[in-house]
């Protein structure tokens, strides 16, 4: 027993669990060559969501070995070099996890709570309240633990608790497809093969035709770097007629890379069209598309924006709607750029998400431009020196490369925003690149 728990393995002699020191646990977590490996974006974004939605200051993916604690991402926390980024076993909360074997461990008031009340970094680390994950290997082995920390006590809500465990289930699916790639090396090139069927079977062979409108869109994949798998992305577009003079355009982008990821765009891609000739508000139809994702334990979130239009006689009339998504971008025909649409709930993390529909009205010359955030984050080749490094190419950039195309089609749009974003980073894509863009003709 450590501070009133329990745990069915016993302890060891220092009177830790037991089960920090099992062989099969200890080959599972070396298994996943993530120890002393620096901060990476996957962990990264899912850390800073379960902070951001929760509400605490910090939050940390961390793995356990038998002696130490290794913080793979935390948010909140200054520790860059990795020395800072670990510490002993025993000074982590993380070994809980370990002994429960799978269980959450969830602490309203650390200070008051008998199991930790004692623990050696209640004091130094200042936790007033802590909730926590455990982190699971494919034979079920807790590798470690996905966890957020408060300064102060607080009551963690239902909501807290369902974000934490869905987010802990993508943390280990990440490392488990990691895995599953990394002893897949030896045929890379077959990878490579797989991942680049994969990611065209995401998108549309080619858009349909509408009559009296422009279509054009592009999909660019990231950059790879020399120590790197291909991997197939999760950005996706389609553009489908849905009923009547009705037509519907999709574009989202899935977390992460990989199959998984594939298997997540599959599914909305297809819900979508399935879906869309029932009702015509997007914001219903990206409501239904969570649904099926929790129904389905899609392992991945999404954002997406969707939009329904028809033609009018003075161009098109449309509703979109967000879901966790940058704005759409509308170029008018004097030049002018407008964002268009809401703020919305991503997708499938919580049941109760928050979407609207925005409507609006496309004239002769005037554009629609649908966009992944590979067109609005796109960072510096990695290894770049700071002083020799180009800024962000973030929202302003986009809006301000849009209004530079004032007066082009469609097509010359879309090839010119992709241009402008090749040439901004010397051909390195830091992130995949989805543009969908729907244009009234001008009138001769």
């Amino acid at each position: 027993m450590v501070g009133e728990v329990q745990f069915r393995t016993g302890l060891r002699p220092d009177g830790l669990p037991a089960a920090l020191s099992d062989p099969e646990r200890l080959a599972a977590v070396a298994a996943t060559a993530l120890l002393d490996t620096g901060p990476e974006e996957a962990f990264e974004d899912l850390a800073s969501l379960a902070a951001r939605i929760t509400g605490a200051g910090r939050a940390f993916v961390t793995l356990v070995d038998a002696d130490r604690s290794f913080w793979k991402s935390c948010i909140g926390v200054n520790a860059q070099a990795l020395e800072d980024r670990q510490g002993p076993v025993r000074e982590s909360f993380c070994y809980f996890l370990v002994g429960l074997e799978g269980a959450p461990f969830v602490i309203d008031d650390v200070a008051a709570d008998p199991r930790t009340r004692d623990h050696p970094s209640v004091g130094p680390m200042q936790i007033g309240a802590w909730a926590g994950y455990p982190l699971l290997s494919p034979d079920g082995h807790v590798l470690g633990s996905f966890c957020v920390i408060d300064d102060a006590p607080r009551v963690w809500s239902p909501h807290d608790l369902t974000t934490l465990a869905t987010l802990a289930r993508s943390v280990s699916a990440e490392m488990h497809l990691r895995q599953s790639l990394t002893a897949a090396r030896a045929a890379q090139r077959v990878s490579a093969d797989l991942a680049h069927t994969l990611q065209q079977g995401m998108l549309p062979p080619a858009l349909r035709p509408i009559p009296g409108l422009e279509v054009a869109a592009s999909y660019v994949p990231a950059s790879i770097s020399a120590n790197k798998d291909v991997e197939v992305g999760g950005d996706f577009y389609d553009l489908f007629h849905t009923r009547g003079l009705q037509y519907g355009a999709v574009l989202g982008d899935v977390c992460g890379k990989g199959v998984q990821a594939a298997q997540v765009t599959a599914m909305a891609r297809y819900t979508i069209r399935a879906d869309a000739g029932d009702t015509g508000s997007p914001a219903e139809l990206l409501d239904r598309l969570n649904t099926a994702m929790l129904a389905q334990r899609a392992p991945r979130f999404l954002t997406a924006v969707y939009t329904t239009f028809r033609p009018t006689p003075g161009g098109l009339a449309g509703r979109i709607s967000l879901a966790g998504h940058p704005p759409a971008l509308i170029r008018r025909a004097d030049g002018r750029i407008q964002q268009l649409g809401a703020p919305g709930s991503l997708l499938g993390v919580i049941n109760d998400v928050h979407l609207t529909d925005v409507r609006y009205r496309l004239a002769p010359a005037d554009l629609l431009l649908l966009y992944t955030d590979g067109a609005c984050e796109a960072r510096p080749r990695p290894g770049t020196p700071v002083g020799q490094q180009q800024p962000l190419f973030g929202e302003p950039e986009l809006a301000a490369a849009l209004a530079a195309t004032h007066g082009l089609d469609a097509a010359v749009t879309v090839k010119e925003i992709g241009a402008v974003l090749a040439s901004h980073h010397d051909g390195w894509a830091s992130d995949d690149t989805a543009l969908l863009a729907l244009r009234v003709p001008a009138i001769a």
